[in-house]
């Protein structure tokens, strides 16, 4: 396991993504603790990328519960199909949203919050076993270069699992 973590200088994502992706598979590399790797995986994120928030919610019980994650405090609990989180769980699929405000349902963990993309993991069941959520206190941060990346990690985690 990698003790250390590089952070990029470079000002563009893709290069940033680039030089993350490697470390945090070697950060998790030989880690059978599942909330360990996730651990780590929302720091490196956090910090190698610069985000607000970056947290993890597991699916127990048919709901979705807290993970680990870096950031301010948040929602524990969240029902399949509300917000942005749930919505992406219920559907199965990575949803992006620009501006939090205009999200029908959004829930407001922290009002900082001005933007998200979250993106679902599947167990070997084909079944939503965990969700990813990223947050920016600015508007549009996310794109389709966070998308190809952030699943990049969604499936060294999907191999956790």
């Amino acid at each position: 396991m990698a003790e250390n973590l590089i952070i990029s200088t470079a000002t563009d994502k893709k290069s940033r993504y680039e030089s993350l992706i490697p470390q945090i598979e070697g950060l998790t590399m030989g880690e059978p603790d599942l909330i360990a790797n996730l651990s780590n995986i929302a720091a490196a994120l956090r910090y190698g990328m610069g985000f607000f928030w970056v947290g993890f919610y597991l699916v127990k019980e048919n709901q979705l519960v807290l993970g680990p994650f870096q950031g301010p405090i948040a929602c524990t609990r969240i029902a399949k199909g509300k917000g942005v989180c749930g919505t992406s769980w219920a559907q199965k699929e990575t949803i992006i949203v620009p501006n939090v405000d205009e999200f029908p349902g959004h829930i407001a963990c922290s009002s900082d919050s001005k933007s998200e993309i979250v993106l679902p993991a599947f167990n070997s069941s084909g079944e939503v076993a965990l969700i990813l959520d990223v947050d920016s206190d600015q508007l549009n941060e996310f794109d389709e270069t966070d998308a190809h990346y952030l699943k990049q990690v969604m499936q060294l985690i999907e191999k956790m699992l």
